[in-house]
């Protein structure tokens, strides 16, 4: 609100003699923040015949309010040019101050910025009603409002030959951060004077925000440019005409190209065949997701998922944005969230048996190699846990390991769970088709487990795939380029399926590259009690301390006909079985308990059922016999050769021995 004059100049003056001399504020038609403005400076002890007691910034503290407050400054400054080129050579200055009162910038006739200066009028100092008084700058750092202060309004006589026109400057907050004020001879006063102010500072405002908006859509603009430029995914803008403008560093490491050779280009030059989405947007300016594309590449075609998005400008079709993910990037994401990771090192493979020695050392040496790996065994021997150790020694163990069993994937939809299949391939597919193993382990590992079991039908794709390294999913002729290694295993002789005709004999000879043979736990009786052990720690942690010995001679002669799988059951029973940290047979399963009737308590049985020394001496040599065999069975780990080589006997009639005393190992 703009103050107006109401009262002669002679009554104000007449007021305000009143004023100072007793303090009490008379009825008079000047404006009443006048009289307000008066009775606080009263009230605060300012001199009214002074007016020079203000404070005054020293130089450091000029250059640090100046050095801070240089935005406003550099922005006000041209209004301020302007504003004085319409009042120079009339004697008034222009002012700009802070929030607080203290003059930043001044601009005025020279003669007059001198005479300004004898009260003090100029920059670093503080013209707040505290120290000045009542005057246009310090009243409006109170109000935050424009006004005029005219002769003898001002509280200070020294003052009073004076016309001052103030208006706060506001940032886009609402916060007041200046004040811009016009002074000059109190014979110029007007009243346009003061809407001149208020439009400047206006205008100074305008500016602020616009540059204010300038700045953060720089600040979003360059923020913009910054994920354009460090997506993950390849992105390209294009125009309506599907020409490249703008494409990103991904997208170009995807594509092999320089930006050169791609900006300026039309999009279907890349996507080929495949652009019909990019197209569909264009035409219809409709979004597509996750669309299969093959893209062609400095090294060759690669398969990829791509996505786009329309731009609009009031309804018209300014381009599109086209992002682009290799479909090995995308599968390698999957895989790390789906468990298709290798978890089991050479380390987690237990036995230090001659036989499991042998199998490591074997693996060892074939995991720095790109051969394909077969391994041979009975369920429960491990297979799995040796493949994994194989992957995650060799040069694609950052990649990932993806493990079918083929022998419990039902025959009709083996196919479809290795090779894949497209959208609306057969009854029941899943929409948008689903990527087969063999894409899933890109870069990585397939473990084909009991590929014995896999239909013969199943064995010429799998045998082209072998021989291609490309892959076609179901209901689709495109081939797609695959990078993997495979390690099969099986518990069948595939020899003897390949004589049966139900193994594919060149199949065979394909994944035969390197064959490992994992012996069965009765094999290797050596590894019964350090396999033992060592499920004991991993399930049972400090709840067992004390294992009795019938326990250990019970799982020592044990035949474990389900292997390793079998001990770590048993294990499993006897950790939550017990109810002390003392296992004894009682927590043994029943069923190996019967199994353990052995020969040696049917000799016992039989000689106190005899009267002859003779029968007594062939029972007793019945005996050690049986205990001679249990001792080289241990020695020689199950060696059936090397326990007939030590005592002289055919491998033959260790068999039958072993037969005849019903030991099972």
């Amino acid at each position: 609100m703009i103050a107006k004059f109401q009262s002669s100049s002679s009554e104000i003056s007449m007021a305000w003699k009143q004023f100072i001399s007793d303090g009490i504020p008379r009825k008079i038609a000047a404006a009443p923040e006048i009289m307000e403005s008066w009775q606080r400076c009263y009230e605060k002890g300012v001199n009214p015949y002074d007016g020079k007691a203000c404070r005054i910034l020293n130089q450091a503290e000029l250059d640090d309010l100046l050095a801070k407050r240089k935005d406003i400054i550099d922005i006000a400054k041209p209004f301020m040019l302007k504003l004085y080129e319409f009042v120079k050579g009339s004697g008034f200055i222009v002012m700009l101050t802070d929030e607080r009162g203290y003059i930043m910038e001044s601009l005025g006739d020279q003669n007059i910025l001198e005479k300004a200066e004898k009260l003090y009028f100029m920059k670093g100092a503080d013209w707040t009603e505290e120290s000045v008084g009542t005057n246009a700058i310090g009243t409006a750092v109170i109000l935050k409002r424009p006004l005029q202060i005219s002769g003898a309004e001002h509280y200070c006589l020294k003052h009073q030959t004076w016309t001052c026109s103030a208006c706060p400057i506001f940032d886009m907050q609402g916060e007041m951060i200046g004040i811009l004020d016009m002074s000059g001879p109190l014979d110029e006063t007007h009243l346009h004077t003061l809407g001149m102010v208020v439009a400047s500072a206006e205008a100074i405002m305008d500016q602020m925000e616009l540059r204010e908006k300038n700045k953060q859509l720089l600040v979003a603009n360059n923020r913009m440019v910054d994920i354009f430029k460090t997506m993950s995914d390849g992105v390209m803008i294009i125009n309506e005409n599907g020409v490249i403008l703008q494409i990103n560093p991904v997208a170009l490491q995807i594509f092999g190209r320089t930006s050169s050779e791609l900006l300026g280009k039309e999009i279907k030059q890349i996507f080929g065949l495949d652009a019909h989405g990019v197209e569909r947007t264009i035409r219809h300016h409709e979004s597509f997701s996750d669309l299969e594309v093959m893209v062609d590449t400095a090294g060759g075609r690669i398969h990829c998922l791509s996505s786009g998005v329309p731009i609009l400008d009031n309804g018209i079709l300014a381009g599109a944005v086209i992002i682009v993910r290799p479909m090995e990037k995308v599968q390698k994401l999957v895989n790390r969230f789906s468990g298709a990771q290798a978890i089991f090192n050479f380390k987690d493979v237990i036995g230090k048996s001659r036989e499991m020695a042998r199998v490591i050392h074997i693996a060892s040496q074939a995991a720095v190699g790109t051969a394909n790996v077969l391994l041979e065994g009975e369920s429960g021997t491990g297979k799995e846990v040796l493949a994994q150790a194989i992957h995650n020694r060799s040069n694609r163990r950052k990649g990932p390991f993806v493990a079918v069993n083929c022998g419990a994937i039902p025959r009709e939809l083996i196919a479809s769970e290795i090779f894949g299949y497209t959208d609306g391939a057969f009854t029941g597919a899943k929409r948008g088709g689903r990527p087969g193993k063999f894409e899933l382990a890109a870069k990585g590992t397939l473990f084909l487990d009991e590929i014995g079991d896999m239909p013969l039908e199943q064995q010429v794709a799998l045998l082209r795939v072998l021989q291609d390294k490309k892959v076609s999913r179901i209901g689709d002729d495109k081939l797609i380029p695959v990078d993997f290694r495979i390690i099969c295993a099986t518990n069948k002789n595939l020899e003897e399926e390949v004589e049966k005709g139900n193994f594919r004999k060149d199949l065979y000879y394909r994944i035969n590259v390197v064959k490992i043979t994992i012996p069965p736990l009765r094999h290797r009786p050596e590894d019964i009690l350090e396999l033992f052990n060592h499920f004991l720690k991993v399930m049972g942690g400090e709840k067992v301390k004390n294992v009795d010995s019938q326990v250990i001679e019970v799982l020592m002669h044990h035949a474990w006909p389900g292997n390793v799988r079998e001990l770590q059951n048993v294990v499993e029973r006897l950790i939550s079985m017990v109810d002390s940290d003392y296992i004894t047979l009682e927590h043994l399963p029943p069923a190996m308990l019967k199994s353990q009737q052995r020969a040696e308590p049917d000799l016992k049985a039989r000689e106190s059922q005899v009267n002859t020394a003779r029968e007594k001496r062939k029972i007793m040599q019945a005996q050690n016999e049986y205990r001679e065999i249990l001792t080289y069975l241990s020695k020689h780990g199950g060696n059936i050769s090397e326990i007939a080589k030590e005592m002289g006997v055919s491998r033959n009639t260790i068999y039958r021995k072993m037969r005849q005393y019903n030991i099972n190992f």
